[in-house]
């Protein structure tokens, strides 16, 4: 079986994280639709390890969360009438929480909008933090019960919510609505009100449809799969947070952040890949057999 050097994997890591789709891919660098499709899952698998492995204890002072909305395979209204529509069709949401100093993506999650998946999400932001915040979301009401839950009372957390009237111009689909003012609501703690934003993390979601042709609107790009969906993002985070040099900072997000000491190239998280290959599998007990 023919397999991809690390520099071949590392070429189409680097065209993945710039937001090209997988078909043009495979015109430009000749590896099948499969072989690209099974290195962006390898891949995934290998980041989600690393990120939850090593963005541990990070020291922040101003975190910002937010959710960026997608669609697997169908988007919501429609999934009912699609053909053989997979388990997770629908409305993708992806929870991202940014440090608003180091701009790095401390947690992500990949799911649902709902109380149960922001239990998750500020569980895991919780546990990654390691000294108490300033903590600011939008006004979705799933955040309140989860940061109380995740934080108790050792958060300095605020809501920041916008007040939206008619649509911009001629109304239609894609319309959006005008923001005509907006509300900071403290909610835990002190919270520095001059400090209250989700600027930074909002301008992230932007960053996020460049770099993810799934997350490109009015384009046949989306995901089919939410399980290839969410390796997507893990490869994105981890190309965001070690890889690309922010331009602001001059350096990227992790060594901002104090997580990594030198700056990454594509060709580590390919060396990652091939690290999760060569681990030997764990066996399973000992089964006697008839010949024993």
């Amino acid at each position: 079986m023919n397999r991809l050097s690390n520099d071949d994997r590392a070429k189409i890591l680097h065209l993945l994280c710039e937001g090209m789709s997988i078909r043009a891919i495979t015109r430009l660098t000749g590896a099948s639709k499969n072989t690209v499709s099974k290195l962006l899952i390898d891949a995934g698998k290998a980041c989600a390890a690393y990120h939850d492995a090593n963005v541990r204890d990070v020291k922040a002072a101003r975190v910002q969360v937010d959710e960026i909305w997608s669609f697997t395979y169908a988007k919501q209204k429609n999934v009912a009438s699609a053909k053989e529509a997979p388990e997770g069709a629908g409305d993708t949401w992806t929870w991202t929480a940014l440090d608003a100093d180091s701009k790095l993506i401390v947690s992500y999650l990949v799911g649902g909008r709902d109380a149960e998946y922001a239990m998750w999400f500020m569980d895991d932001l919780a546990a990654r933090l390691a000294n108490r915040v300033q903590l600011t979301s939008d006004g979705h009401r799933a955040y309140l019960e989860a940061v109380e839950g995740a934080f108790g009372a050792d958060v300095d957390y605020a809501q920041l919510v916008k007040l939206y009237g008619n649509t911009i111009g001629a109304p239609g689909r894609y319309s959006p609505a005008e923001c005509t003012g907006s509300k900071k609501i403290r909610r835990e703690g002190s919270p520095d009100i001059a400090h209250v934003s989700t600027s930074y993390v909002e301008r992230q979601n932007l960053t996020i449809r460049m770099h993810m042709r799934r997350f490109t609107r009015l384009t046949n790009a989306f995901s089919k799969k939410v399980e290839n969906h969410a390796h997507a993002v893990a490869l994105h985070m981890m190309y965001y947070n070690f890889v690309r040099i922010h331009k602001t900072l001059r350096v990227t997000p992790a060594m901002a952040a104090g997580v990594a000491d030198r700056l990454w190239e594509i060709a580590d998280i390919a060396s990652l890949v091939e690290d999760a290959e060569a681990a030997p599998a764990k066996r399973g007990p000992y089964k006697k057999t008839r010949q024993d």
